[in-house]
């Protein structure tokens, strides 16, 4: 295919995606040189919103969720650029709740290959300037901008955030971020600017991102420091509290509260009011799908992208408080995650297992993950895709039952697919 003149024949969204995925050697290339080029010719940036970048190892989209929720009932604009969709690509991007529609993204593409000419872009970095030149037509008051992978590298670090988050800091992309916690958080702080707020969640700051922090002269505003929650469970009311400030008898989340937690300050720190009645109306509206996502009560089927340690040890905590009966749990995964970390877990909180092999050119196969519950003297069923074994599971389980599924958006976008 003729990488200068192909894209002239391409009318769908659908062949121009396929046209995406060929035009680079390697689907992960991080830097910002090529990327930097192609934005500088296409003139973006954007000057007339605020812009709210949210890095981490786990909870960016349920934060991003929030924000967005919480912006748009206070009667504001918003766009939100997210990675990677579970069943349609047009999840990437959502203004004002909406996916954005196949044409404004062909338009966005084909401006962007008349403009690249000779530099050979990623896929995501492709569509993170597709969404950014989509953003910036339409104005909106606020743009909130998830980080695919670590942070200074990242295509979305093209935009100087007016205000930047850090969810968590956790294991996860080892090759391309580092193996410790402290190497991850450096590569995750470089989303911070000079002078400007740096919201950060995680309950224990690496020292690199202290002083990177304190290198760049940013305005770091930590959990536990300058703000926190007080809870007595999942289940339970809970109160979040800012300098004086404080809110009393929040609802119980659908998303985890820490990030909730998280996105009260950014919203505090952009002086949007908040009162006990409008921000338990926003927890009680802001859920995301492929987050504990409830889709079926009997037995109670839970879906989750849940893909490492960090994120497993959370989805425990949710099934742990809400199953009644026996958990059934349907897991596939990519081969370069850490499987034995993330099913070592799950291990207390479920009775039994269903092990899959993930379609995917990167997924693990059933025998890898059998192997590591094995040797763990656990006994699993195993199936060559997820759908088979969700199946079975249906059968086995009662009502009283909790059925989860879980280990990477791959595999909970294969059970959307089969309509539950």
């Amino acid at each position: 295919m003729n990488q200068t003149t192909s894209h002239s024949s391409l009318s769908s969204l659908d062949e121009w995606l396929f046209y995406l995925e060929s035009i680079h050697a390697t689907e992960i290339d991080m830097g910002l040189a090529r990327i930097s080029v192609v934005a500088k010719r296409l003139n973006i940036a954007l000057t007339t919103s605020t812009v709210i970048t949210v890095a981490g190892t786990n909870g960016k989209g349920t934060t991003c969720a929030f924000l967005e929720n919480a912006l748009i009932s206070d009667g504001h604009s918003v766009a939100v650029y997210s990675s990677p969709h579970i069943e349609k690509f047009n999840e990437r991007l959502r203004i004002n709740h909406q996916y954005i529609d196949d044409q404004s993204l062909i338009n966005a593409f084909v401006r962007i290959e008349e403009s690249r000419a000779e530099i050979s872009l990623t896929y995501y970095e492709y569509t993170t300037l597709a969404a950014l030149l989509i953003t910036e037509n339409l104005l909106p008051d606020y743009v909130i901008l998830e980080v695919g992978l670590g942070g200074r590298l990242d295509a979305t670090n093209l935009i100087d955030s007016d205000i930047a988050v850090i969810t968590s800091i956790d294991i996860d992309h080892q090759a391309f971020l580092g193996n410790t916690r402290e190497a991850i958080g450096s590569e995750k702080a470089g989303i911070f600017r000079s002078g400007r707020p740096a919201i950060i969640g995680d309950l224990q700051v690496p020292a690199s991102v202290t002083e990177y922090c304190q290198q760049i002269q940013c305005l770091p505003i930590v959990r536990k420091q300058h703000f926190d929650i007080q809870s007595e469970g999942l289940d339970r009311c809970w109160d979040w509290q800012c300098s004086n400030f404080v809110l009393n008898d929040l609802p119980p989340t659908f998303i985890p509260r820490d990030n909730v937690a998280t996105a009260l300050m950014v919203l505090k720190q952009l002086n949007v009011e908040l009162t006990t009645e409008k921000v338990s109306s926003w927890i009680l509206t802001t859920k995301l799908q492929g987050r504990t996502e409830v889709v079926r009560q009997q037995p109670m089927v839970v879906l989750d992208v849940a893909h490492n340690p960090h994120a497993a040890r959370y989805l425990n905590k949710y099934v742990t408080a809400n199953a009644k009966g026996k958990v059934f749990a349907i897991t596939a995964m990519l081969a370069d995650k850490d499987i034995k970390g993330t099913l070592t877990e799950m291990f207390d909180c479920v009775d039994h297992w269903y092990v899959a092999s993930l379609n995917n050119s990167r997924g693990a196969s059933q025998e890898k993950l059998g192997k590591i519950l094995k040797d763990a003297n656990i006994i699993c069923n195993s199936f060559d895709n997820v759908v088979d074994g969700y199946r079975i599971a249906l059968e086995n389980a009662n009502n009283n039952d909790m059925i989860i599924i879980f280990g990477s958006f791959f595999t909970v976008a294969e059970i959307k697919k089969s309509e539950y």
